[in-house]
């Protein structure tokens, strides 16, 4: 935390808060107490944590945050709300639903301000670490005369409480709160109430108490002490820092660009978690909102890192290592990985991006030392690709698996049930490897330029390119085998056969974004991008192209909906070959069209191409990680 003081950027206390306070509500954190266990809502973490809080949105509700949101093996609520505030003045309740309210979510804190009865109540809820929350509340009296308070904190748990009244502090099933000294506590195995009583405050003058909330996925421990101020104000200089980064870097962005770039921010803070358990080192979930979600993926991380070292380079760092933390023996890197390890998935890995995520932290970090802790690792993934995912050695690999299956096979492509596989079968390489009968264009065109990355990092590491010389025999294969020039785009290969597999999907413009195509096939390429009955739909680039008797957006996961991945992937390679207005007609259409980008709405997972609506999961990390690319218009 206390590098954050030393990076102050130049910048006043004064300036970080005018930086943070253009940036109210750009996510709608206003919820109801959730019922059941639905994690819909949308929520606010930071620093990693593994607990998360809405804003209230009834007037029943002032005075309290709502949650938390406990985010283990799968996210249930702890309560409603689980310290929500109660005032009597000289014995008589204060109906805090009757207050003006002022409540809103600036990045990095939740507030609410509640003016009743000439008092001006103030909570303030910040994250001080990966485990630590800080509830902080000030009341000022705003009248002529001295007031006597009862203040009151009280709240319900769906777990076991047990109170500790010496200590002041009650935990429920490793969430730990402890409120001031001198706090009253009495309570009952599901509900608790904490009290000080007979607060007396001048006019003029403000009483001010601290509860720290904190949650232990690990090992439940008495949380620190923290200076509330000290640490609010590390707080704003923290989230200054994240602000300033980004948008002094991307001067040309309207206000509404930016408040997107802000809520791609706080979407993939929110999304962090710190290490805990089998998790080594931090990283980010694709997704709070979905239980399916709760651990790391292997390529989610790289997309993750290009994004997140715009504003967070350290935690880009650390969402590479969680993954490499688990690289076998042979140079496999695992799907995706849990805090329990027993749950990671070897039955296949993801596509080759690794490289590009390192080489893009390092053009913005230029940390030398992590591409050295990286490269020999990154060379061990590279080479495990051709020794087991080449069944006939010939130089092209394929999409495979380790168990045999067609579907973990589809999984390892990541675009899972793409129409491209439905006619595929498996091949055995060897005990733990197959492949699939055919050679994906995706792959090969991500494997050139793994290749091209590896050698800009042994020049970063002082070593000698050992690439060029088969990346340059993969782009021609590429060009050659994988390019249909009657239809004029790329396609995947069945080696067997000679056959090309004619399904237009989004890996037919990744010759593009990693320069492979000639300039008369990417201009070949960017007539059937530009189709409006293919590609040109109302939210562009579908993962399978509108005129497929299989286009089924709301259905088909990867068989219509737009993925942000794909959308950049696309733009980047047109911009590559000289296409700029095409590329910023594609971004436009995308920040136009779908769903709540512009607005207050969660970021998705996928969005419908016709109607531009939002599908699958809200709060998508990948998504928001391309979105700062888009924004940056890399």
């Amino acid at each position: 935390m206390r590098r954050w003081v030393i990076l102050l950027l130049g910048l006043s206390l004064q300036q970080a808060n005018a930086q943070r306070n253009k940036y109210p509500d750009v996510l709608n954190l206003r919820a109801a107490p959730p019922a059941g266990k639905s994690i819909l809502t949308n929520v606010f973490s930071d620093m990693g944590a593994w607990h998360a809080y809405a804003l209230p949105a009834r007037k029943e509700d002032n005075g309290a945050f709502i949650g938390p949101l406990i985010m283990g093996m799968q996210g249930e609520w702890l309560s409603d709300a689980f310290s929500r505030l109660a005032l009597s003045e000289n014995g008589h309740p204060v109906d805090l639903s009757a207050a003006r309210a002022d409540i809103k979510y600036f990045p990095g804190m939740l507030q609410q301000q509640l003016d009743i009865n000439n008092l001006l109540i103030q909570q303030q809820l910040i994250f001080v670490s990966g485990r630590e929350a800080l509830l902080h509340t000030t009341i000022t009296n705003r009248g002529g005369s001295s007031k006597t308070l009862d203040i009151r904190y009280y709240g319900q748990s769906r777990k076991r409480i047990t109170v500790d009244s010496e200590s002041a502090s009650l935990q429920a099933t490793g969430f730990v709160t402890v409120f001031p000294t001198g706090t009253i506590i009495t309570g009952d195995s599901l509900s608790y109430s904490a009290s000080n009583n007979g607060i007396v405050i001048a006019p003029g003058a403000s009483y001010a108490q601290t509860q720290v909330q904190a949650y232990y996925p690990d090992t439940v421990r008495k949380p620190a002490t923290y200076d509330f101020r000290k640490s609010l104000r590390e707080n704003e200089i923290r989230w200054n820092a994240y602000l300033s980064r980004y948008i002094s870097a991307a001067p040309h962005l309207t206000d509404s660009q930016k408040r997107l770039a802000v809520k791609c921010m706080v979407t993939l803070t929110t999304n962090w978690r710190s290490s805990s358990g089998d998790i080594l080192h931090d990283g980010v979930f694709p997704s709070i909102n979905y239980q399916g979600f709760y651990g790391i993926w292997s390529w989610d991380s790289w997309k993750q890192a290009v994004g997140i070292v715009t504003f967070n380079p350290e935690l880009a760092k650390n969402n590479i290592r969680a993954m490499f933390d688990y690289q076998d023996e042979h140079g496999m890197v695992a799907d995706c990985i849990y805090a329990d390890k027993s749950e990671n998935n070897w039955r296949d890995t993801k596509p080759p991006l690794a490289a590009w995520g390192v080489w893009e932290v390092y053009r913005q970090t230029k940390d030398t030392s992590f591409v050295k802790e990286m490269l020999p690792k990154l060379i061990h993934y590279h080479e495990w690709w051709y020794a087991n995912r080449d069944h006939d050695q010939n130089g092209l690999c394929e999409y495979g698996a380790t168990d045999g299956t067609r579907i973990a096979a589809a999984w390892e492509s990541g675009m899972d049930n793409a129409v491209r596989f439905d006619s595929a079968v498996m091949l055995k390489n060897n005990d733990g490897a197959w492949s699939l009968n055919q050679e994906s264009v995706d792959l090969n065109a991500y494997l050139y330029a793994e290749k091209l990355y590896l050698d800009k990092l042994l020049a970063v590491a002082g070593e000698k390119a050992r690439y060029s010389e088969q990346a340059a025999k993969l782009a021609n294969l590429i060009r050659t085998k994988f390019y249909d020039a009657k239809r004029g785009y790329f396609y995947d290969l069945q080696p067997v056969t000679g056959k090309l597999v004619t399904i237009d999907g989004p890996e037919g413009w990744i010759p593009l974004w990693t320069g492979i195509a000639t300039k008369a096939q990417a201009a070949m390429v960017l007539r059937k991008m530009n189709d409006p009955r293919k590609f040109n739909t109302k939210v562009p680039l579908p993962t399978l192209a509108a005129d497929h008797p299989a286009f089924d957006p709301m259905n088909g996961y990867w068989r219509g909906p737009v993925w942000l991945d794909q959308v950049a992937y696309g733009a980047e390679g047109l911009r590559r070959y000289g296409y700029r207005k095409e590329a910023s007609k594609f971004e436009q259409q995308l920040l136009n069209n779908a769903a709540g980008l512009l607005t207050d709405g969660p970021i998705c997972e996928n969005y419908h191409p016709l109607t531009g609506k939002g599908l699958n999961a809200k709060n998508f990390s990948w998504s928001a990680a391309h979105l700062l690319m888009i924004l940056k218009n890399k």
